[in-house]
């Protein structure tokens, strides 16, 4: 009996440093991940979800073959600004503004605005358009409800409150 002790510690020690060299090999796989996981995920925002829902439900895969031609442009603009930021150090719109005229970084910085714009209000429509599903209540009230609560939250931030700090 005494003899079986050493061994069984022996395995123990090597579980241990078997599951230390799992928990090293996936940590390493998620710090790979880097920005790239943040940027796909980007995209899964309400608009987007109920856009995708609408889409599948109407085509089915009928529409799936075009995920061959965008998905290698959408990586081709991923990765050519990244390449801007690594080989200039700095943003989009600072090499706009360094390499080409103020125009072009104006009507950049004006194209910028309105996509936001529209997206915001298309993410606003969708959780609204989902409140609407589960309450019954028309969403046309649900969208400056919700456009309130976000703005009042990113001006009164209650993160401070919430994590204890008194910056905020």
């Amino acid at each position: 009996m005494t003899c079986r002790r050493p061994i069984q510690a022996r395995g123990a020690a090597q579980l241990a440093e078997n599951e230390s060299r799992r928990r090293g090999r996936v940590r390493s796989f998620f710090a790979n991940l880097g920005p790239g996981l943040i940027t796909g995920a980007a995209d899964d925002d309400p608009s987007g979800i109920s856009t995708y829902s609408i889409a599948g439900a109407g085509y089915g895969f009928g529409l799936l073959w075009t995920a061959a031609f965008s998905l290698p442009l959408m990586a081709a603009v991923q990765l050519m600004c990244a390449r801007i930021g690594l080989v200039s150090g700095r943003g989009l719109a600072s090499v706009l503004r360094h390499y080409y005229s103020r125009r072009l970084l104006w009507f950049a910085c004006l194209l910028l605005v309105i996509s936001n714009t529209v997206t915001i209000a298309a993410d606003l429509g969708g959780m609204a358009e989902a409140a609407e599903l589960m309450t019954g209540v028309p969403s046309l009230i649900f969208t400056p409800l919700f456009a309130g609560v976000i703005l009042l939250l990113l001006f009164f931030p209650l993160t401070a409150r919430w994590c204890g700090s008194s910056s905020g």
